[in-house]
Formats: C-alpha cells, sequence, structure tokens
C-alpha cells in the first residue's frame, strides 16, 4: 500500500469533498450519479471507488441484476433513455478518444438533459476521474467502506 492521501494531507482530502459538495445541489439525480461513479470507475479500474459505489446503489434500493449488468448497459433493456444517455457521455468523456465526444452521444446526451443538466453531469463524470485516479494511484483498498461515511466530512 502507498502513501494514504486522506490521512496525510487533510486539507487536500478536505478540498476534494469540497469539491464534491457541489454535486449535493446538482440538477441531477442522486440514483443516476451513482450509477455513472460505478461506470466510470469500472472503466478506470478503481476498486475502491466500485466498492464505495456498488454499496451505495444497493443502500439506495438499486437491484443486483442492474449493477451487474452495468458494463454491458448497450447490451440490455434494463437502462432507461436517460440512464443510457448518461453512460454513453460519461464513457466519452472519461475517454475522450481522439480528444472529442462524438457528435452523437452528445446528440444523444442533450435529448435527455438539459444545457445545465449536462453540465452537472460533466461535473459528476469529472468528480469521480479525479477520485479514481487519487485511489488508483495510491492504491487505496478496497473494502471497508460504508454507505454515507463521508457524508459528515464534506460538511
Amino acid at each position: 500500500m502507498r502513501i494514504n492521501y486522506g490521512s496525510t494531507n487533510k486539507d487536500l482530502f478536505k478540498a476534494l469533498l469540497t469539491a464534491q459538495s457541489y454535486l449535493d445541489g446538482a440538477t441531477i439525480e442522486r440514483s443516476l450519479m451513482h450509477l455513472i461513479d460505478m461506470r466510470v470507475s469500472q472503466i478506470n479500474g478503481c476498486a475502491y471507488c466500485l466498492d464505495m459505489h456498488s454499496k451505495d446503489l444497493r443502500h439506495e434500493g438499486e437491484t443486483e441484476q442492474r449493477i451487474y449488468l452495468l458494463n454491458a448497459w448497450r447490451e440490455t433493456d434494463l437502462f432507461t433513455p436517460r440512464e443510457r444517455a448518461a453512460l454513453g457521455w460519461a464513457e466519452a468523456v472519461t475517454r475522450l478518444t481522439d480528444q472529442d465526444v462524438p457528435d452523437d452521444v452528445y446528440s444523444a446526451a442533450r435529448e435527455q438533459f438539459s444545457e445545465a443538466e449536462l453540465a452537472d453531469l460533466t461535473y459528476v463524470i469529472t468528480m469521480i476521474n479525479t477520485w479514481n485516479r487519487f485511489n488508483v494511484a495510491f492504491r487505496t483498498p478496497a473494502g471497508s467502506y460504508q454507505p454515507g461515511q463521508y457524508a459528515a466530512a464534506s460538511k
């Protein structure tokens, strides 16, 4: 295990939590945020965040089937058009293939999200990418997260 960036640099961790706290009042529903967090963490291979967001999803009533099939969301009808547009947007923004988000992905997202919502959705995606990069880089161990454990710390 590498350094625990949250314990070693409390000001940094507090700044990350403060940036994250914007999403408490965002226009994107919490359940969709957790789906996005989970999918982006799958792409980035962040075990800590996968543990966290799978627990958060279950805690908030998400079905096991949807959690298990999230990485194959295109091949199932278990996700709504809004969720599918958000997942496509999340994948494109996370990967930025050829430094671009394809027009069809943007169009699908704009059909489901207002300008303000799409900006908030993009913030959800950039925040989970930030958390993923810290946790992957410092090999934060997975398994100990409890739903809601950071709620008080972000206030």
